[in-house]
């Protein structure tokens, strides 16, 4: 993993590497009413609901 940092000269919209791809992933992810909210007061439930979540998105892109 690599933080990717804005160029400091740069002005207006500058697209940083790969950063779309974190960020479309979590619009994926929030499709769905129980991650779009901190409902969950266990970490293992949270995360077996992103799991759920991304296992969804996936078998749905596979079948189409």
């Amino acid at each position: 993993m690599a933080i990717v940092k804005r160029p400091g000269q740069a002005k207006g919209f500058v697209l940083l590497h790969r950063r779309w791809v974190v960020e479309r992933s979590f619009a994926w992810l929030t499709k769905f009413r129980r991650l779009v909210r901190d409902y969950e007061t266990l970490p293992a439930t949270h995360e077996a609901m992103i799991w759920t979540a991304a296992t969804w998105q996936l078998s749905n892109r596979l079948t189409r």
